[in-house]
């Protein structure tokens, strides 16, 4: 089995929908703490002038230690009509946009308090138009006996030795606090998937890459996007 683990983000960018992807078991990693200013309550998309400008879910105040999973969402602010608006930017350029909002309003209509939930619930709803299977789990929810932890590579180690993983799969930004010494001598395969973020046509003149998947589902077919997901590279 290949295991993938990773917070669960905010429309993240195409490279995460790679890792599900290509992984068997992908583990949303919901127990740690939150770190505003991040990936988990905001993304890019782009500007009607091609720049790029966030989109963001707002939150309720909560102590600096606050675990993911206790994040709450700031109901109040009409924010999912903001980012609606803010979508309106491709609605003359891209031809994708009517099924775009209607996959954004769909998910919306869920009306999560859980900034956690919203994440993976959109993430997975995406998934789902993909045609990607990738067997889901949620930290918070699996009550997995693993080993003690003192060190942050030995999260992934230890679940990947609880759930018999034989490979563990990582995004390519934590290549360099993994120890591959720890992972051979578990006789797990620790590998980095890079994805390659083929461009497409943004209509702006170049290419912007690394935007939410929002934007590329705004541009491109769904066969064009699985494709996509294919061009990577095993680190």
């Amino acid at each position: 089995m290949k295991l993938g683990i990773m917070q669960p983000y905010f429309f993240p960018y195409l490279g995460y929908f790679t890792l599900i992807n290509y992984v068997d078991k992908f583990i949303f990693f919901d127990t740690v703490q939150y770190i505003s200013h991040g990936w988990m309550n905001r993304n890019r998309i782009l500007k009607h002038d091609g720049t790029p400008v966030y989109i963001t879910v707002p939150i309720r105040k909560c102590p600096q230690k606050t675990t993911i999973n206790k994040i709450e969402i700031q109901n109040s602010i009409n924010w999912s009509g903001k980012i609606k608006g803010q979508l309106t930017s491709y609605k003359r350029r891209a031809p994708y946009y009517n099924d775009v909002i209607s996959i954004f309003d769909e998910i919306m209509e869920r009306k999560n308090g859980s900034l956690s939930l919203l994440n993976i619930e959109s993430i997975k709803f995406i998934c789902k138009y993909l045609d990607i299977d990738t067997d889901f789990e949620i930290f918070s929810e699996m009550n997995l006996k693993i080993e003690q932890v003192n060190q942050p590579d030995e999260w992934a180690l230890n679940i990947s030795k609880a759930l018999g993983a034989e490979t563990y799969v990582n995004a390519p930004g934590g290549k360099s606090f993994f120890d591959r010494i720890k992972y051979k001598e578990a006789c797990i395969k620790l590998e980095f998937i890079q994805s390659l973020l083929p461009p497409y046509v943004q209509k702006i003149g170049h290419f912007e890459s690394g935007l939410s998947i929002l934007d590329v589902l705004m541009f491109n077919s769904k066969d064009i996007i699985k494709e996509m997901l294919e061009e990577f590279v095993i680190l």
